[in-house]
Formats: structure tokens, sequence, C-alpha cells
């Protein structure tokens, strides 16, 4: 079987799909790897690193793809990608099926498409969890972006000029980002709390040394697969006073929250943004689905009128393009390395549940995940 790697495409997208470790491992199992010339440069990937590992360098994504039984990539195949790509190809990408207008086209050209973002949160694919891996560094990334904006120190320090306080970070999502979000902020020496709807999650951010924010209302957001469900109309607004109170307060707000194939959830209003203080950031985590910040714009980073910055990157873990490929790149690997036999090749069981779960587009037809 051949596997091709094609360099994203996507802007911003420095991440690539597969590292020379990951390469050497498939074409130990028999495979052929095909990979296009500086895929993996934006990574800190030298091309004769691929080739020592025993892959075939392509001068082109046709090149690359030509034949190609497995695609693998960060990013879903864009449209011109899509005609270089064989029918009955596997490609394995995080697909975006709630958003991605191509399903269709996918399905036509006889695509066969694994959204590795959907993979359950069950024990056995933890080792495949691309959200995990990837929120991991947003949350890391996403603390230091704060920091650079943030006008003042971290930690609190005494000097012989005086007393500089710590900085109050607040958390929204206690989440694998959030939580991360919380250890690095307290490695740089902040004074942090948290919010997240999960009760569950109280116990993992007093463990981080965080403060654990609860709405005063009897109800839980926790859900299927340790993520957040919806909360009821009573429980949002009291919410919404709470973290009103809270940010105006904070001088650095970290917003993770995301709720599976809806817009992600406004946490912070207008009238809160307006209501914090000069100086202070919000780097909004969320922001490629909407955003949790009232005024956050994709892609850019926003001065309020009173001095708030508000950072829309859509694509922190990329800030991180070595070590989020490298862990990506390992997530596809432990997921594809189960399912080939030398004989058959890939065998894509449907009644596998993590098969069943990531398998959007298959014989012709999209299965889940149609824009909404």
């Amino acid at each position: 079987m051949r596997i091709g790697i094609i360099k994203e495409v996507t802007p911003f997208e420095t991440r690539v799909a597969a590292t020379p470790e990951t390469v050497k491992k498939f074409v130990a199992a028999g495979l052929t790897v095909s990979i296009e010339r500086g895929a993996g440069l934006l990574a800190s990937i030298q091309d004769e690193e691929y080739s020592s590992a025993g892959a075939t360098l392509a001068g082109s994504a046709a090149e690359a793809l030509a034949g190609a039984d497995i695609v693998l990539k960060v990013r879903a195949p864009v449209a011109e990608e899509v005609p270089l790509i064989a029918k009955g190809a596997k490609v394995f990408a995080i697909a975006n099926p709630y958003k991605n207008p191509l399903l269709d086209t996918y399905a036509a050209a006889g695509m066969e498409v694994l959204a590795m973002e959907l993979m359950p949160r069950i024990t056995r694919a933890q080792s495949m969890d691309v959200l995990s891996s990837q929120a991991n560094i947003a949350g890391y990334r996403a603390v230091l972006l704060a920091a650079q904006y943030y006008p003042h120190f971290f930690p609190m320090l005494m000097t012989a000029a005086g007393t500089v306080k710590a900085a109050r970070v607040m958390v929204l999502g206690a989440g694998v980002a959030g939580l991360q979000a919380i250890a690095t902020a307290k490695r740089l020496g902040a004074v942090v709390e948290a919010f997240d709807v999960r009760r569950a999650a109280k116990e993992q951010v007093e463990s981080l040394g965080a403060k654990f924010v609860e709405v005063p209302v009897d109800e839980s957001g926790d859900a299927a697969g340790g993520y957040a469900k919806e909360m009821s109309e009573e429980y949002k607004a009291k919410q919404a006073e709470l973290i009103h109170e809270r940010a105006r307060q904070a001088d650095v707000v970290i917003t993770t929250a995301l709720i599976p194939g809806r817009p992600a959830p406004i946490l912070i209003t207008a009238r809160t943004v307006a209501a914090m203080k000069s100086g202070s950031v919000v780097v909004d985590l969320a922001v490629e689905n909407g955003g949790n910040t009232e005024g956050v714009v994709l892609n850019e980073v926003v001065t309020t009128a009173n001095g708030v910055m508000l950072v829309g990157n859509p694509n922190v873990p990329a800030l991180v393009a070595a070590d989020a490929s490298a862990l990506y790149a390992k997530n596809l690997l432990n997921f594809i390395n189960p399912m080939l036999d030398k004989e058959k090749g890939l065998v894509l069981n449907p009644e596998d549940e993590l098969v069943k779960a990531t398998l959007v587009v298959s014989g012709g037809q999209v299965l889940f995940g149609k824009p909404v």
C-alpha cells in the first residue's frame, strides 16, 4: 500500500501529518510512503530526514498523491486537492464535518474520509485522540500569547523600586486546553481561577492550584464522553453575571468553551469587555467556531476603546508546529496501525466503534456531519 502526504495549503497551517519517526514505522510495516518536498519545513523537518526514514520525496502534491491508497493530512482536502486523490483512497484528517462544504464533493469523488477529531474519548482511543493532543498545546500556547500582549509581569516581583502584583488569570472551560492553560499560568506565577459547567472539573482545577468558580444553581453540564452539554436559560443568566464580575477583576482571560456541533457559547459579552481593565487580555480559543467573546475577530488582535486586547488566533497549536505535528502524526499512526493487514492492506471495519465514529464519507455517501 502507498501513503501520500502533501503540504498543507490552509493559511497559517504549519503542521504536517507525518514525521520521520512515523514514516519509519509505516515503512517497517511494509507500506510505501511518498511525501511532497517541503511538507515538513514549517514544522522544522527537513526533506532529508524523511528520505532517511524511507520516504520517497515528490516534487508536487499530484506526484505525492498519485496512486496513494492512504492520504494523511492535517486539514481536510480543499477543492483543488480532491481531483488529485485516487478513488477509494482513505483520507485521514481533521475534517471539520459540521462546517465542511465539500463532504458531498468527497463522496462524489469516491473518497473514504475519516475525521480524526470525532475520535471517541474512550480508553482504547486515548493514544489516537487528536482533540486532546492539540488542545494540550493550545492551552499552553494561549497563556504565552496572553503574556506577550499583557503589558505587565505575570509573577509577583519584589524589587527595590517596589512590589509588582501577580497577574490574575481566569480560564473559562476546564477541558484539556483549559487545564493546560491553568497549569501554564500557575508556572508563570499568576493567580488563577477557572470556571466550567461540569462539576467533575472542580477536583482537576483545584489539583492544579487554581480556584474553581461555581454558579449557584443546582445543575451540572456533564455530558457523555467528558464533554459539556448546553445549559438552561436560568443557569446561563446566573453564569453570565458571575463571569462578568470575575472578568472585571481579571488581567487575563483564556476562553476554551466548545459544544460539539454548535456555535461556541458567548461567555464574555460586550458589556463585560467594556467593564474590564485597560491592558487586560482575552485569548479566545473558540474563535474558529464563533468565539466565546463578543467582539473577537478571526485572525486578528482587536484593541477595544477601553484598552482590552481580544486575541482571535484560530489555530494556536500551529504556533508550536514541531510538537503539534509530532503528536498529531502519532495519533494517526496509532489509529492506522491496528487496521493494517499484510495481505489486504488497510481494512476499515464499519462495526468497530472507532471507525464508526470517525468515518464521515464512504461508499459515495456522506455518513455523518452534513453542514448545519
